[in-house]
């Protein structure tokens, strides 16, 4: 009489790998960075005149061309005037601080405007446009 013997099916434990799948997971979520940094790019306008330096304790405010408003490297939701405002206030209550404007030399005028009518109306009186020396082949 023949013994039969049962077969038994091969399995491959999968706990050791999901686990390993899931710290895997949580590793590169931990690890990874999602700030977003933003540089801008803003080519200034050419004018001659005295090369100042930027003070250390100012607010910059740079346009780009297509007119978006950044203070100090944050860019700004809207560009409507109390925004604006707002922006600024929260970085000094000091009017006495510089504000340099830093703007594309094609960025729209406007928004320019606005940002020193925003300074003006706070009591800010040193507004300053940041500009660049003119390049030798464009004299």
């Amino acid at each position: 009489m023949w013994i039969k013997k049962r077969k038994e099916d091969l399995q491959v434990n999968l706990t050791p790998l999901i686990d390993v799948v899931f710290l895997l997971l949580i590793f590169f979520m931990v690890s990874t960075s999602f700030k977003k940094e933003t540089k801008i790019t803003v080519n200034l306008p050419e004018a001659s005149g005295e090369v100042s330096e930027i003070l250390p304790d100012s607010i910059e405010i740079s346009v780009s061309k297509e007119g978006e408003i950044y203070i100090n490297g944050q860019a700004l939701v809207n560009r409507k005037i109390t925004t604006i405002k707002d922006a600024i206030m929260s970085i000094s209550n000091d009017q006495s601080m510089p504000v340099v404007i830093s703007s594309d030399e094609n960025a729209p005028v406007q928004a320019v405007i606005k940002i020193m009518d925003a300074a003006g109306q706070l009591g800010f009186a040193n507004i300053q446009i940041a500009t660049q020396q003119p390049s030798e082949d464009s004299e």
